[in-house]
């Protein structure tokens, strides 16, 4: 899958589930990637402010207010 077509798949999942956090071991097994590339995907969208790392460790939606 080309690598933006997997960040705008990754940005709808977190849209349609606003809630979710995700560990990095679970984003990988969730999008079908491996570490490499997800860390790709992971800080694309921390880059732009779309993802963040909550405290524990897990990735949130930058703008998340479900906690």
């Amino acid at each position: 899958m080309e690598f933006h077509l997997l960040v705008d798949r990754v940005r709808g999942e977190f849209l349609e589930m606003p809630g979710m956090r995700l560990t990095p071991a679970q984003a990988m097994r969730l999008w079908g990637v491996d570490a490499a590339l997800c860390q790709r995907v992971i800080s694309a969208l921390i880059g732009i402010e779309f993802l963040k790392w909550s405290a524990g460790g897990q990735l949130a939606l930058a703008d998340d207010r479900s906690r």
